[in-house]
């Protein structure tokens, strides 16, 4: 179980720098311009915040794997609480955005279903540590 979420917390990681891709990608600076400057600035905290839960995440994971992976009911509870974290984002990906109009390139495309199949990992790791799945 540790060594799943040592690799869970280094997919956090991982998923940094799709993140720092994503205002260049989207033409964050064109695309958010029309918008009131609270909104604009709203709208790059919230960006803000999502890197520093992501980077906590992937933080406290190498941090603390042993913990993680002890079964105990806070442990699992952490887990828990990170799997709804990127199973909700994964929901978000499929049933709220539509980033088709984005995935101009084969890269882009392939960038996107890989962040998926991370998030789905992330679930699992998760998860099975939450439900202690993948006992010691």
């Amino acid at each position: 179980m540790k060594t799943l979420l040592l690799i869970g917390g280094l997919l956090h990681f991982v998923i940094l720098i799709a993140s720092a891709m994503t205002p260049r990608v989207l033409d964050w600076r064109r695309n958010l311009a029309g918008l009131d400057p609270f909104l604009r600035r709203l709208f790059w905290v919230y960006g803000g915040f999502i890197v520093l839960v992501i980077v906590s995440f992937g933080s406290l994971t190498l941090s603390h794997a042993d913990e993680l992976a002890s079964g105990e009911p806070i442990s699992r509870t952490i887990c828990a609480i990170i799997a709804l974290f990127w199973l909700a984002r994964l929901a978000v990906q499929f049933f709220v955005f539509d980033a088709r109009p984005f995935l101009s390139t084969t890269f882009l495309r392939i960038g996107y279903h890989g962040l998926a199949l991370l998030f789905t990992a992330l679930v699992f790791i998760y998860g099975g540590a939450a439900l202690n799945l993948y006992p010691l």
